[in-house]
């Protein structure tokens, strides 16, 4: 057995920001069609079905497991929508056993987490996060582009809490004009059930969602609205490098976190790669190529090439863009999970 490797020992990027968190895609097909994610005029309905280009659950597990020995505590597991990957429970079930993984998360749209919740959560995933933009039943479905059901969101929401997910995250992209509404009704259901709430700016990820600047809504803004209805302090990060900046209601009502790309960039601590369905290292969210670890899996070598690339890796997109860089090539958000 692999001992889990000294902090000293481990790679730094040429920022020197240490690999602490994998994001990996198990599935590049959605059951919805999100215009700000994978619009329904640019990607088919059939995209991502085909499962010859996927990483196996064996080509998965290596995979996480020399990650694991070059610095990674954190894994998120997304898509596309990753319940729709077969046999799913079964593979948490594998990476739950690694040792030195110390976190086990999985993004979703919520559509179909009732019937999967309680397989998950015995298998060993710790955290389940769900997409909600809104409320309102009518805008949910637009926003999912005609393919979702809030209800069934809901209900999904309801099982994983029955199932035993103590803590389940909310996540919210607010675009000006279109779900901005939707930020104290969202807020006062996640401070009724107990769920953790996080706001994200409306990103410039990949190409084909036509982005537009004017529909991001500043952090701050969303901040100030929601302190005016119940005041709040800001709390400290929980470990170097967290995404979201958390503020708890004075009241006691939890906490609401805002994720700040566009006004208030973190590159500076990101410790983040990601890995698509088929293998390929992005890291940067904002990459515009990536490298196919595939051929590497069975190589004894895997870790030193793994170790290589996060050594090479320079990339403050986020940074750089408030510098009026030029656009850029950039992977497609359905790909790398977010």
């Amino acid at each position: 057995m692999n001992a889990v490797p000294r902090p000293s020992d481990l790679p730094r990027d040429r920022l020197g920001r240490a690999l602490h968190d994998l994001r990996l895609s198990v599935i590049e097909a959605c059951n919805f069609r999100c215009p700000y994610c994978m619009p329904a005029e640019r990607v088919p309905d059939d995209y991502g079905l085909d499962a010859a280009s996927r990483l196996s659950f064996d080509e998965i597990e290596r995979l996480v497991r020399g990650f694991v020995r070059v610095g990674v505590r954190k894994l998120r597991i997304t898509g596309g929508e990753p319940l729709l990957r077969k046999r799913l429970p079964e593979l948490i079930a594998r990476l739950a056993a690694i040792e030195g993984l110390d976190d086990i998360a999985l993004t979703t749209n919520g559509s179909l987490l009732a019937a999967q919740a309680r397989a998950l959560h015995e298998a060993g995933l710790h955290r389940v996060t769900v997409s909600l933009d809104t409320l309102d039943p009518a805008q949910f479905a637009a926003l999912s582009g005609g393919r979702g059901d809030l209800a069934e969101v809901l209900r999904g929401i309801d099982a994983a809490r029955a199932a035993g997910f103590a803590k389940i995250k909310l996540n919210c992209v607010v675009q000006r004009g279109i779900n901005d509404d939707q930020a104290l009704p969202l807020t006062a259901f996640a401070r009724t059930h107990g769920h953790t709430l996080r706001f994200i700016e409306y990103m410039d990820v990949g190409t084909c969602n036509d982005w537009d600047a004017t529909r991001v809504v500043p952090s701050a803004e969303l901040r100030d609205i929601l302190h005016a209805r119940w005041p709040l302090h800001p709390l400290g990060p929980q470990y170097r490098g967290e995404v979201a900046a958390r503020h708890a209601f004075d009241d006691g009502g939890g906490e609401v976190g805002f994720v700040s790309s566009i006004s208030a960039p973190f590159c500076g601590d990101c410790h983040r790669a990601r890995v698509s369905a088929d293998g390929r290292l992005y890291t940067c969210l904002f990459a515009g190529e990536g490298t196919d670890l595939r051929p590497w899996l069975g190589d004894d070598a895997f870790d030193a090439r793994l170790a290589a690339l996060w050594r090479g890796r320079g990339d403050r997109y986020s940074e750089l863009r408030s510098g009026h860089v030029a656009p850029r090539k950039r992977v497609e958000m359905f790909l790398v999970g977010g």
